[in-house]
This record gives C-alpha cells, structure tokens and sequence, in this order.
C-alpha cells in the first residue's frame, strides 16, 4: 500500500492509495518540530478510526518544507520500514523533465502538479494551484514543465492586509454579490475575490499569448472552487491533482525498477 504525503508551506496531505483509488486522505498543519513518533500517533490514529487495516509499504513525499523532510523519512524508516521517494531529489525520477534555465530548482509541488495534470488532461496545459501561492505551471505537448508564474496566495493577501494596515480587520474569502463594497469588510472582499479573477484571468491570456496555443486551464487547491463560480476561467477544477501526480510519479519510478 502506498503512503502519499505532499507537505505545503501552510498544510501537509497524507492519502492511502491502493493502486487504484484513495482509500483515504488525511490533511495536518505543517510544522517542522513534529517528530517522527508523532506523525504515527496521529496517522495510525486515523487509520483505526476509518477502520483501514492494511499495511505501508511504499512512500512518496513532495515537500516545499525541506525541514520536515527530515522526520517524514524517520517517520517511513522507523515505522513503516521503507525508503520514500523524494520528488525533486536526484533518485526521484520524472517522466519528463522540465526544462528550465540551468541551474533552476523547480518546486517540488510544480512537478508533482505536472505529472497529474498531464496524465489526466494531456499537455498544452496551465495549471493553476491556489495554496499558500497562487502559481501557474505551463505544461508543454509532451509533458514537460517549462516555466510559470508565482504569485501571492489569496489568503496570505488578505493576511498582509490586516497585519499591515491598522484598520483593516481580518476577513474571509467569499464572492461578492457586487463589486462596489458599501463597508470596509464589503471592500476588502471585493478587492480580493475580483482582483484575484482579474489576476488570473490576465495571466492566463498572456501565457496563451506568448504560447500562441489555445491551452487548457486547470486549476487545484482548496480556492480553486471558490474562483470558479460562474466564470469560464477554469476547462476543469481537480480537487487530487497533486496527490495523483505524486502516484503517477510512484508508478513511474517503479516501472523503471522493474523494467
């Protein structure tokens, strides 16, 4: 049974993939003091809970944090008594390559987001990933990743907002039913939510641009469903994108061994 696990600035995923299903999956704040021991306590916990008695054997990790790397690979050596694939480090295989200007590290959470995309939706691709950055990965015909766009996330926006203006107090992230706000709530909402449509959807027309290609738009993370109320910004929103990029990758990796 294959333990995924895609760490993020802000959040860190663990699913259960049988070959061919998630059988569960599992979200955690990411927190680079959490030891090894803690992760089981927590995961086996949930495990029992959902009444999942099977069996890991094989891990693969996608980490943003390389601090918490570290305790995830005690965490597979200790308890589960496996070597994880790590995407980004040289014993990680991709299918395809990026192809970047040398000497670019690619985040880990991009490749694993191309890997998906291009398994499910086939290349001439721009994914759009709402986390703690909003990044834009431009997947090619064959499947290579070959660039982007990093932007601020949505709620670290709405984050630095209130931490730096005095006045402005904290708000959520909703559709406005108008784009003129009549309090200071209203307007901060609307300068979010309608800046962030402006924002993709300009970006995603450069790129299409520069490009001269009608590529398709895919769009992830726990936003992503929010942005795509009644617009045509989106051809289709993947709630598991990453963590089935992260088995594609597995799958790849394996065939090699066994080839």
């Amino acid at each position: 049974m294959l333990l995924a696990i895609d760490c993020g600035n802000t959040n860190t995923v663990f699913s259960i993939w049988d070959g061919t299903r998630f059988l569960a999956t599992w979200r955690t704040s990411t927190e680079h003091q959490r030891t090894a021991d803690q992760y089981y306590v927590w995961l086996s916990t949930l495990m029992q809970l959902h009444k999942l008695d099977v069996a890991i054997t094989e891990v693969i990790i996608s980490s943003t944090v390389p601090r918490v790397v570290f305790n995830l690979r005690v965490l597979c050596n200790r308890y589960f008594d496996c070597r994880p694939l790590v995407v980004g480090r040289a014993e990680c295989l991709l299918p395809v390559n990026p192809r970047v200007d040398q000497g670019t590290t690619v985040g880990p959470d991009r490749l694993v987001n191309t890997a998906g995309a291009f398994d499910r939706y086939g290349g001439d691709l721009i994914v759009v990933d709402f986390g703690t950055a909003t990044t834009f990965d431009v997947v090619a015909a064959d499947g290579a990743y070959i660039g982007g766009v990093i932007a601020p996330g949505v709620n670290l926006s709405l984050e630095a907002l209130h931490s730096s203006a005095a006045a402005l107090p904290h708000v959520d992230v909703t559709r406005p039913q108008v784009v003129i706000g009549t309090n200071t709530v209203a307007c901060m909402q609307s300068g979010i939510y309608w800046g962030y449509i402006g924002l993709i959807d300009g970006i995603v027309r450069q790129i299409r641009a520069e490009r001269d290609l009608p590529m398709r738009v895919i769009a992830t993370g726990g936003l992503a469903p929010l942005f795509d109320q009644g617009f045509s910004l989106f051809d289709s929103v993947d709630d598991d994108l990453t963590m089935h990029g992260l088995t594609v990758i597995h799958d790849y990796n394996k065939g090699l061994e066994n080839a």
